[in-house]
């Protein structure tokens, strides 16, 4: 069944399987019986608060089977007045905030003007414009810093790209940039957006994550969906995808799939929590404890299926490098380590100096190693010690009992390693209780000394993946398409923004960028931004 509406004017309403979405009980009813039929327009509701006020908006729902629907709204349209510009990279100087830092797009307003000045010189116009940060919940409103651009706009990006030569030809770095993917700008579009509402009143089948075969390699959503025999899914969490930051396709957070722990936390950062009947999905921020007990003494462990002495996104403890707290697609190390493994990580254990033990289903030890890597067999885990931990770990003896123990936890002490239970890691938080809470300088999205950082992956529009849960409980998931000039992408802002106008309560940024892929019925749906195609990724969401 699908039905398609036509949207124009004043308050907002999206139809999604049959239930205005945001509605109460009382109009969910109404609602439920008067879908409009294929072709039907209605003038209800402005849309999602996107570039301009009043840009046509239209939405078509299919239901993929009992409990689950497609709506796919697109809303404005590509306009060929918006022009291409040249964006400099920036040298740090001795007022910026690291003078010894590399060339970066946002800096301080003195290195800026020096850019500006020296552009001019050798006869490019250009000016120095200021990146403001809108007030978010753990961030105040402000300048956090300027970006330099050529005066000139382009009708194309081979124009832009002809002046970014000849500023490489005078000794200067640039960039050709689509002004449509300025974050808040009154764009006419176009805008993408791919939501699948899970309803658990009438859901009948299983609602869950998968990293597929191992963690430590990558495949692609549509891939993830077809191991998991999925109706319909997205890509999930933040994962390794350089192999110098740890295995490639291991989750850079916390993971559990159908009641299994399968990867740590990073502290404090919240995660998606999904129950396989597709109730009681929430955000919330868990709590991870993972012990090695033997001989009367209790090992603290560090991690869980990741490479020993890097922590992607951070968020370990007090001796980890340079930070303990959440900086995202930051690698922090730590020689000193105990990482336990479970034989879903991969055909070995990651090998390297150090010890490792094997334990088998009782918690006996059943093999110790004055190196690490080996192969898991079934119902084995293992724990690797590196550095001064090593030791702790090359001392244990075959038969003698240790007590490897994981949990994962809600802040009010519910326990999330269950069978039906599965957690996604993301970041940051969007929605809280209906409002807007975006914890950005929380979740590590703020680097310290590095507005760049900021302004491309929090400012500046991006394909986008995020999920939540509405007033009526279900829960949606929802991917934008970006990074192509038809295609503008969102904001964390407007993420949330987005997030709130489809009538979420609670809701989490999920794995965007190249990463963003929604798959229906074993087929690509969404338009990734990588050049190369979908983009293999750790692990996805399924409904089957």
């Amino acid at each position: 069944m699908v039905s398609r509406v036509m949207v124009t004017s004043a308050a907002t309403v999206l139809a999604l399987g049959g239930v205005a979405l945001g509605a109460s009980s009382a109009q969910s009813a109404s609602s439920a019986r008067s879908v409009p039929s294929t072709g039907d327009m209605v003038t209800e509701g402005e849309g999602l608060p996107l570039g301009l006020p009043g840009l046509p908006e239209t939405r078509s729902t299919t239901v993929l089977q009992p409990g689950v629907t497609l709506t796919r709204i697109e809303r404005g349209a590509f306009d060929v007045a918006t022009p291409w510009v040249v964006e400099l990279s920036i040298p740090s100087s001795a007022s910026s905030p690291d003078p010894d830092a590399p060339p970066r797009s946002v800096q301080d307003e003195a290195s800026a003007q020096d850019l500006v000045r020296r552009l001019d010189e050798a006869g490019f116009d250009a000016e120095a414009q200021p990146v403001r940060q809108p007030a978010v919940a753990d961030v105040p409103a402000g300048v956090i810093g300027y970006r330099v651009r050529l005066t000139d706009q382009f009708a194309s990006k081979s124009a832009a790209d002809q002046d970014v030569a000849r500023l490489k030809a005078a000794g200067f770095s640039g960039r050709s940039w689509y002004s449509g993917w300025d974050g808040g700008s009154l764009d006419k579009g176009h805008w993408a957006v791919n939501v699948l509402t899970v309803d658990p009143r009438t859901f009948r089948g299983d609602l869950g994550g998968t990293f597929g075969p191992d963690l430590e390699n990558r495949e692609t959503t549509t891939a993830l969906s077809a191991y998991a025999h999925a109706k319909a899914a997205v890509n999930a969490g933040f994962f390794v995808l350089d192999p110098n930051a740890g295995a490639p396709g291991d989750p850079a957070g916390v993971g559990v799939y159908d009641g299994a722990l399968e990867s740590e936390m990073v502290a404090g950062r919240p995660a998606l929590v999904l129950h396989e009947t597709a109730r009681h999905t929430a955000v919330v921020r868990p709590e991870w404890r993972g012990t090695l007990r033997t001989g009367g003494k209790t090992l603290r462990l560090d991690g869980l299926n990741r490479v020993p002495g890097l922590i992607r996104n951070c968020g370990g403890d007090p001796s980890d490098q340079p930070t303990f707290r959440p900086l995202h697609d930051v690698t922090c190390t730590d020689p000193d380590e105990l990482v336990a493994f479970t034989p879903v990580f991969g055909a070995s254990t990651p090998s390297g100096p150090g010890a490792e033990v094997v334990l088998d289903r009782q918690d006996r030890v059943v093999r110790v190693m004055d190196e690490r890597g080996t192969v898991l067999g079934r119902g084995e885990r293992s724990v690797q010690g590196t550095g001064s931990l090593a030791e702790a770990i090359a001392r244990l003896r075959q038969g003698e009992q240790a007590q490897l123990r994981l949990t994962l936890t809600t802040p009010q002490g519910g326990q999330l390693v269950r069978p039906g239970v599965n957690v996604i890691n993301g970041g940051p938080q969007l929605l809280r209780s209906g409002a807007l809470h975006i914890t950005q300088a929380q979740d590590g999205m703020v680097h310290p000394g590095d507005p760049s950082f900021a302004y491309g992956w929090v400012l500046q529009r991006n394909p986008r993946t995020f999920a939540g849960v509405d007033g009526q409980g279900r829960t949606l998931l929802v991917t934008v398409d970006g990074r192509q000039p038809d295609q503008l992408g969102l904001s964390i802002p407007e993420t949330a923004q987005v997030s709130k106008a489809l009538g979420m309560q609670d809701a989490i940024n999920l794995d965007g960028g190249g990463s963003t892929a929604m798959a229906s019925d074993g087929r690509l749906i969404s338009h990734p931004s990588d050049a190369t195609g979908e983009r293999p990724v750790g692990d996805a969401i399924y409904i089957r």
